[in-house]
């Protein structure tokens, strides 16, 4: 029983990250009354990202400032379906963001598209290499959606984070250089591409020396002044070197509070209430439709906020634990293989290789920005022939001079001492003398990959806490140490004094501890069939039809890019959705 029960809203959206913040400003402009509900509290570049108090990483990285409490709510986990599951009690391997703005407030600026491909990967390899190519036990499935009908939403995307980068292709015509391997846009980014920063500079041109085909890679952290769709003005990034982790005090780095924020506040049927954590979505007695949804306030006291359609657009996984506790879809079962909420999870597949150069390399990594660098897509994708190699999957690389860090950031050679003078010598002699670069990989979705309600552990408010069940799988590890070779010969051509290669081996388990991605995905799938999805092609629930969902939990497979960029495009694809077709019918979109 609620303590308090409000007014009926039209759309109540439940997190209010990039996509509640885009679903936010699509609906207003639809003419509906749109509440917005943060569980974390209120944040904006003043005062959370205030100079010079931002540029603090002890506080913000070490102590975890901007991102989720982990003392408040968590999640557990266990490597297969028949162990224990722990909780996660501080933060390590992936950072959830909390508060208005969600990791989209502390991310760095990577801002990617997607391979066409991607959209469709089981229909593209079983067409390419045969329906046996795919591992026993690998669920991968069709997004419902192609590159053609995303890409207007792609570039939109872009002009509304002001995106800074070089196009390839623009209507079928090459017109810089961009990335080859991009499939044709229908117009430039919104800014040009930012510097080359000496570390990037180096990755690119040998990269080019070992005949692959290096280009700057898209940034949200402005090249110039910048003005967006939405009247939100940006600043020219300085290459301060703080932004993953951290609010832009220069309001250079994309992010709802300076994307789309400032235009809200100027409508009167937009309402955004923090520290409020929603419980459930409410369902009426047929469990076929919404009725609104529960949260605790900031005193406390229990809400019932009745609406006519509900937006979940919570962090990733998020929304999988809202429809499990909510009962919006059936719990996936990986014995039975039944059901589809929490259903085909997919992280990524880091490896790093470090260069190590004589003191005199002097290459300033204090210097750096979030999304700026350098990167390759020659093994991304299905951009290279898989049919030798038998395995799935892909991963770009890039150099990504992000500013490196007084605390985290002090590489060392193999066999340095762990401390003393030695180490100190090292870290002296190697801080302005290392590079590195990534293999960014995709991560692929398997039957015993999946998250359901933990029936142990529970949260502050008494709710079962999510259990993820997840480990590597030899497919994704194969690929990894493939590209990761193929990429040596880019590190070779740096010609260091040394290499370290941090990659994964068989047989390796999921290590909490240790940063690695926060780029979690699935959940809440979508598709074309309620069997294998938790939505349809709109992001609409197929069980629920005015529940729709956005965010990374929609991927049904892992991609090999940053999620951020085909979230918020997938999110603007619903948006009109809602707009031109539920509005003016509320209905199921697609027949089950």
């Amino acid at each position: 029983m609620a303590d308090i029960t409000l007014k009926k809203v039209e759309v109540v959206i439940v997190g209010f990250g990039w996509t509640g913040a885009i679903m936010a400003k699509e609906l207003t402009e639809a003419g509906m009354e749109v509440l917005a509900l943060e569980r974390g509290e209120y944040r904006d570049t003043y005062p959370d990202g205030a100079y010079p108090k931002t540029l603090d990483e002890l506080t913000y990285i070490q102590r975890s400032k901007l991102f989720q409490d982990m003392s408040k709510s968590s999640f557990t986990f266990r490597h297969d379906v028949g162990g224990v599951a722990v909780p996660y009690r501080q933060i390590g391997a992936f950072k959830p963001g909390t508060g208005v703005g969600g990791a989209g407030l502390h991310w760095s600026g990577q801002h990617w598209r997607v391979l066409p491909e991607e959209l469709q990967l089981k229909s593209h390899y079983e067409k390419r290499y045969g329906k046996k190519f795919i591992p026993e036990g690998m669920t991968i499935q069709d997004f419902g959606v192609t590159y053609e009908e995303l890409e207007p939403h792609f570039d939109f995307v872009e002009k509304v984070f002001g995106t800074s980068g070089v196009a390839y292709r623009v209507n079928g015509k090459v017109v810089g250089e961009g990335n080859f391997f991009e499939p044709s846009r229908s117009d430039h980014y919104a800014l040009p591409p930012q510097k080359v920063p000496y570390t990037a500079h180096l990755f690119q041109k040998a990269a080019a020396e070992v005949g692959l085909h290096p280009f700057v890679a898209p940034s949200s952290n402005a090249s110039g002044p910048y003005t967006n769709p939405y009247g939100c003005q940006m600043g020219p990034c300085n290459f301060c070197g703080y932004c993953s982790g951290f609010a832009c005090y220069n309001y250079s780095k994309a992010s709802p509070q300076v994307n789309i924020m400032p235009a809200l506040r100027q409508v009167s049927n937009f309402e955004l209430r923090a520290n409020c954590n929603v419980l459930r979505i409410n369902l009426d007695a047929s469990k076929k439709k919404a009725t609104g949804v529960t949260y605790v306030n900031a005193d406390g006291k229990t809400v019932e906020q009745p609406a006519d359609l509900v937006i979940a657009s919570t962090f990733a996984y998020n929304n999988a634990h809202l429809f499990l506790v909510s009962g919006v879809g059936k719990p996936y079962d990986p014995v039975s293989g039944q059901g589809v909420v929490g259903r085909n999870i997919a992280y990524q597949t880091m490896s790093t290789v470090q260069m190590f150069f004589d003191p005199d390399k002097n290459i300033n990594p204090f210097i750096g920005s979030g999304g700026n660098g350098v990167a390759v897509d020659d093994y991304n994708g299905d951009n290279f022939d898989h049919g030798p190699l038998g395995f799935v999957g892909g991963s770009p690389a890039w150099c990504n001079p992000a500013g490196v860090k007084p605390i985290a950031g002090i590489p060392v050679p193999n066999g340095t001492p762990a401390w003393g003078a030695a180490w100190k010598r090292a870290v002296k002699d190697n801080y302005a003398n290392t590079v590195s670069f990534d293999v960014h990989g995709a991560n692929m979705v398997y039957r015993d990959c999946y998250v359901d309600l933990d029936p142990t552990y529970t949260d502050q408010f008494g709710q079962k806490l999510l259990r993820f069940t997840f480990d590597w799988k030899d497919n994704d590890i194969k690929m990894s140490r493939y590209v990761t070779d193929k990429m040596l010969a880019v590190a070779k051509a740096m010609n260091p004094k040394s290499i370290h290669v941090a990659v994964k081996n068989f047989g390796d388990h999921l290590d909490l501890r240790s940063y690695q991605t926060t780029h979690w995905a699935g959940g809440t799938a979508m598709g074309t069939d309620p069997k294998t999805s938790v939505l349809n092609r709109y992001l609409q629930s197929w069980d629920v039809s005015n529940v729709f969902a956005v965010g990374s939990s929609v991927f049904p497979v892992g991609i090999g890019y940053n999620p951020t960029g085909l979230a918020a495009a997938l999110t603007y694809w619903c948006a009109k959705a809602i707009r031109e077709q539920y509005l003016k019918d509320p209905r199921p979109l697609v027949a089950a």
